[in-house]
């Protein structure tokens, strides 16, 4: 078995579910008393929209390196960052790390690939959505990503901001979401929706949507605990 490392506090809500997924997925494939030795270090999700917003790329790519350096020292094997924005960097971080990081964007698209879907919804932060960092993978196989407009887009980044990132779900901020998601089904004809920031699982725990869902923090959860190899 490798030792999983994760960087976690972006924000802290997901990263409960990470480990839970990972320790209680462990658990399930290896045995009843069996619970993986893993380490988390946890950052202010804050400072990593600050670093995104001032575009100091350089200062989050330190950020984070920080972070990964203190699991690698730790033990760890393989590391993994537990939200989507800091992936804006993931290329300067896997040049800057002693040990292999598994990427939630590389593992949601293979996942699209795998399903044959064309042509996905985004939901994210501002960074997730704006920048190219996450559709770039996607359009290299084939597969295009749109994302919501106008009061739609500056919903969506508000209420990850404000409510989802503190552990706050609202009833309301649910309904508007899956209107936004039906009307972008009907706009731009997509086959699937990506919750494309890990806290979105929040607002949809227990949600049947109309349309096919990629959950990048379920679909990485499953490739975190493939690459520990486990049964090894």
């Amino acid at each position: 078995m490798k030792k999983l490392g994760l960087i976690g506090g972006t924000g802290p809500e997901s990263t409960l579910i990470y480990y839970k997924k990972i320790v209680y997925g462990a658990n399930k494939q290896v045995g009843k008393e069996f619970f993986p030795n893993l380490t988390i270090e946890s950052l202010n999700v804050f400072n990593v929209l600050k670093y995104c917003s001032d575009r100091d790329y350089d200062g989050l790519t330190r950020y984070l390196v920080g972070g990964i350096n203190n699991l690698v020292a730790a033990g760890c094997e393989i590391v993994s960052l537990t939200g989507n924005t800091p992936h804006i960097v993931f290329d300067a971080l896997r040049e800057h790390s002693s040990v292999p990081l598994v990427s939630i964007i590389e593992t949601t698209r293979d996942e699209a690939k795998k399903q044959g879907l064309k042509k996905l919804g985004l939901l994210g932060t501002r960074f997730t959505m704006e920048e190219d960092f996450f559709k770039k993978p996607f359009r290299e196989v084939g597969i295009d990503v749109v994302i919501p407009t106008g009061h739609d887009f500056d919903f969506v980044v508000e209420k990850i901001s404000t409510e989802l990132e503190h552990g706050i779900v609202k009833p309301a901020t649910q309904t508007e979401f899956l209107n936004i998601i039906q009307r972008m089904t009907v706009a731009s004809d997509i086959d699937a929706v990506v919750l494309g920031c890990t806290e979105l699982p929040l607002l949809f725990d227990g949600v049947t949507l109309s349309i096919p869902c990629l959950d990048t923090l379920e679909i990485h959860a499953e490739a975190l605990l493939s690459a520990m190899e486990l049964s090894r």
